[in-house]
């Protein structure tokens, strides 16, 4: 096969089909024939107001699992016909950041990471194929797989929270003696979703603050104590001693909750704010707040390559189950379908797949 149909963002609102040219591995590369590719938040984004790491016009698309169908010169670890999960960035393990140790800010991570997901192939450069590829475990659905990058995002950001309960237990909360460890979540979109899976998976009690009623539910079913609509937040008070949470996690991107999450911290509690917000958007919080009962502001953004290994082990090991996060499946002629349903508040993820034969 020379030619592949792929999905390309034209503009903002309009998604078309192309034909494009299947491109051959070289060096050290994998060319991935997509079997899964998931919906994410930045993909919405992107579909309703552009984004700046995802040129238009252009392929989009970045969590996927597949089968090899082709490797490269050198490539060991991997052979045709392999089932593989994989994110679409690495580290080129030279400049500054990665030197020191911050593999996910390193200068070129974004340069060179990879789109196209939603097409029938995909491309994997070199650093890509030998950092951050995985063989599939077979009881693993590659719908399931798919989820290694959105998963890789959450245990950075999670990792950034310094929490108080062992990464490897269970059942952590019934074997830690003092009291337990909480946190509020702000959204529940799929990134707020996924970090209460793996909070509760780390024996964290969660509650979860989002606008509608629907993925309220579903955050209960996923394991939130409590669930609450803006308009009634002021009963988390009551339902968390001491007051306030050890952990605020801010997934909305909302200019208005950054500013609000930090009145929700305990007295020495850490606010994450991990949704993005426009560029240059300025913020104000309470000098008081963050001084005097020493309340830390940190950030989270993407994740290095042990943060993939941890999420690959969480996926394989089925640690955390991520099944019920999908929304319903579409064919790439269908795909805008997807995104008109996430557009209008509908889903959570939707996968995304071939359809063309």
């Amino acid at each position: 096969m020379t030619e592949q149909k792929q999905l390309w963002l034209a503009a903002p609102g309009k998604i078309i089909l192309r034909e494009v040219p299947v491109p051959m591995p070289g060096r050290g590369e994998l060319l991935i024939k997509v079997r899964a590719s998931l919906t994410c938040g930045t993909d919405l984004k992107a579909y309703l107001r552009g984004h700046n790491l995802i040129p238009m016009p252009g392929p989009f698309g970045h969590e996927f699992s597949g089968t090899v169908a082709a490797a490269g010169r050198g490539v060991k670890k991997f052979r045709e016909g392999d089932a593989v999960m994989a994110v679409h960035t690495a580290p080129c393990l030279k400049c500054p950041y990665c030197e020191k140790g911050l593999y996910n800010l390193c200068e070129r991570i974004m340069e060179t990471k990879v789109l196209g997901a939603f097409g029938q192939y995909v491309l994997l450069p070199e650093h890509i194929a030998a950092i951050n590829t995985f063989k599939k475990p077979e009881g693993l659905s590659f719908e399931e797989a798919a989820f290694l990058e959105p998963l890789s995002c959450v245990v950075h950001g999670v990792g950034r929270l310094g929490l108080n309960v062992p990464a490897e237990n269970r059942d952590a909360r019934k074997k830690r003696k003092g009291p337990d460890e909480t946190a509020l979540i702000f959204g529940a979109g799929p990134i707020g979703l996924l970090h209460l899976i793996l909070l509760r998976a780390r024996g964290v009690r969660v509650a979860v603050c989002a606008l509608e009623g629907s993925r309220l539910r579903l955050s209960q079913q996923l394991g939130a104590e409590a669930v609450f609509k803006p308009e009634r937040l002021e009963g988390f008070f009551s339902r968390f001693a001491p007051p306030g949470a050890d952990y605020v996690i801010e997934c909305t991107g909302r200019k208005e909750v950054w500013e609000s999450a930090p009145r929700y911290a305990r007295r020495g509690g850490r606010i994450m704010l991990f949704g993005g917000l426009k560029k240059g958007s300025p913020v104000v919080f309470s000098s008081s707040r963050i001084h005097y009962d020493e309340l830390a502001l940190v950030a989270s953004f993407h994740f290095c390559p042990e943060d993939v290994r941890q999420a690959y082990k969480l996926l394989a090991e089925r640690r955390v189950n991520v099944s019920s996060l999908i929304s319903g499946t579409c064919s790439l002629p269908r795909a805008e379908s997807a995104f008109k349903k996430l557009a209008a508040g509908r889903g959570i993820k939707y996968v995304i797949k071939d359809g063309m034969q």
